[in-house]
């Protein structure tokens, strides 16, 4: 800006300067050429500089007239908070109202719950009963007081009285039907009870029957999965005999049919050698076809040696009817290719030494390669034999480990049952003790009650037999007064007759 030029150009030069090359101007000379070089700055500083000035001026004109009553805003201002307060004021108000309808309505509820309670505790029957006594006392205390009333005046209300007679006699009698009625039902409930305990006893034996067979059903199942698993043992090791002496006789087969052929050859080469002179004039003809019997003699042994090495690799996983089959079929082949043998022998008797030579060259080479192939087949029968023995002992351990796993989850299943039927009859036997103890202080309860009625009427009246009795009636456990500090009720307490004009105490 100019006044951080004007300061650096009169404090301030720049390092390294000749002074002698600096020229030294007047000041008014300097912001004449300042002014000219920067008049446009100087004058958006100005237009900033009011810009900023009437801004501050319109802070301060509204910093002095927030605080002034008598304007506009001031008026929204001062009805804006006297509303506010006035709000909070009524939301006050409301919540005192709402406390106040909160405790009012919480002790409509206490009083309701009190009044229910009371009635419940009412519909007891031998509270019902009590204050049936109850009733009857005030009834003999009525009779005593009639009494006293017909000494005096026995003439003068005589007919009265015998009506009030009748009354109470009727009531007595009605009194004691009710009575009677609510025993009956009393028994009938009773009854219930007992046939349910009964009931459930049955149903738990049962269940208890149903486990047993279950039990029973999975050794039957586990026994006779067992003995199948010994007969397919048996079985597999029955044919894997038979197909042993099947491969032993084919072996003992194939050793006789080589004896015979060559005990055939040799009687072939005799024959051979008797009429080798006698037919030399047939020589001529028997080289035209030497080279075919060549041919055909080769392409046969070729598909004898297939055959019988197909035959021997497929020994092992024929069935025993494939193998009889084959045996039959190569017996078959064997019995042709003696009589086709024989015929060219027939034919070829006057055959050269050198045919002869290279026929039994042949012959010792294809028994030689017969004898290595039978070996090789001999030890991969064995290595499979072997191989077979192994898995047969794996899959046997294997079974072994998986019964015995078994075993293991049935007696821990067998553990767990009991544990459990243990369970059962100890949560049995602490609820039948709580029931016991609830009803003996339902039965406390109850006495207490009693009590206070009995010397409340003993103040007024002499005849509390009917009260005594009620009190010392004892229905069972289980069957005692409602508790006032429990919220259930005991089933044996709930009324049975709910249509009943329910008679309040009073002292």
């Amino acid at each position: 800006s100019f006044e951080e030029n004007n300061v650096l150009g009169g404090c301030f030069l720049p390092n390294e300067v000749d002074l002698h090359q600096v020229i030294i101007l007047p000041k008014a000379e300097w912001e004449r050429m300042q002014g000219n070089l920067s008049s446009t700055t100087r004058e958006a500083a100005r237009v900033l500089a009011e810009k900023k000035e009437r801004e501050e001026m319109h802070l301060r004109s509204k910093a002095a007239v927030k605080d002034w009553p008598n304007t506009i805003m001031g008026l929204a201002q001062r009805k804006l908070k006297a509303k506010k307060l006035r709000e909070e004021k009524e939301e006050e108000e409301r919540k005192l109202l709402d406390l106040e309808e909160a405790q009012f309505q919480a002790a409509k509820r206490k009083e309701a719950i009190d009044q229910a309670k009371t009635y419940l505790y009412y519909q007891n029957e031998r509270v019902k009963g009590l204050h049936s006594a109850l009733l009857l006392a005030e009834v003999l205390k009525e009779r005593d007081a009639q009494v006293e009333f017909k000494k005096l005046k026995s003439d003068v209300n005589k007919k009265k009285e015998e009506e009030a007679e009748r009354e109470r006699k009727e009531a007595i009698l009605r009194e004691q039907e009710k009575a009677h009625q609510r025993y009956m039902n009393r028994q009938a409930l009773c009854r219930h009870q007992l046939e349910q305990i009964r009931e459930h006893k049955h149903q738990a034996d049962l269940a208890k029957l149903e486990d047993k067979r279950e039990g029973e059903q999975i050794q039957r199942l586990n026994r006779l999965y067992q003995m199948e698993i010994l007969r397919k043992m048996e079985k597999e090791h029955e044919e894997k005999a038979e197909r042993r002496r099947l491969y032993h006789e084919h072996v003992a087969d194939q050793k006789i049919m080589k004896a015979v052929e060559e005990q055939k050859q040799m009687e072939e080469d005799d024959r051979i050698r008797a009429h080798f002179k006698a037919k030399q004039s047939i020589a001529k003809l028997m080289k035209e076809k030497e080279a075919e019997m060549r041919r055909l003699t080769q392409e046969h042994q070729d598909k004898i040696v297939r055959q019988l090495a197909a035959q021997m690799s497929e020994a092992l996983k024929m069935e025993d009817d494939r193998l009889a089959r084959d045996v039959a079929k190569k017996e078959a082949e064997q019995e042709k290719k003696n009589r086709e043998k024989e015929a060219k022998k027939k034919a070829a008797i006057e055959s050269i030494a050198e045919h002869r030579a290279t026929v039994m060259k042949m012959k010792l080479e294809k028994e030689k390669e017969e004898k290595a192939e039978s070996k090789k087949e001999l030890n991969e029968l064995l290595e499979k034999n072997r191989i077979y023995l192994e898995m047969e002992k794996a899959k046997k351990q294997k079974q072994r480990d998986a019964n015995m796993e078994v075993q293991k989850i049935q007696i821990q299943q067998m553990a767990e049952n009991q544990a459990k039927k243990q369970q059962e009859k100890q949560a049995d036997l602490d609820y039948d003790a709580q029931k016991q103890l609830i009803a003996l202080c339902r039965e406390r309860e109850f006495q207490n009650y009693a009590k206070q009625v009995i010397e409340s009427e003993s103040k007024t009246t002499h005849n509390l037999y009917p009260l005594l009795k009620a009190s010392k009636d004892i229905i069972g456990l289980g069957c005692g007064p409602f508790s006032r500090g429990n919220k259930e009720i005991n089933p044996g307490f709930q009324a049975q007759d709910v249509a009943e004009t329910q008679l309040p105490y009073c002292s």
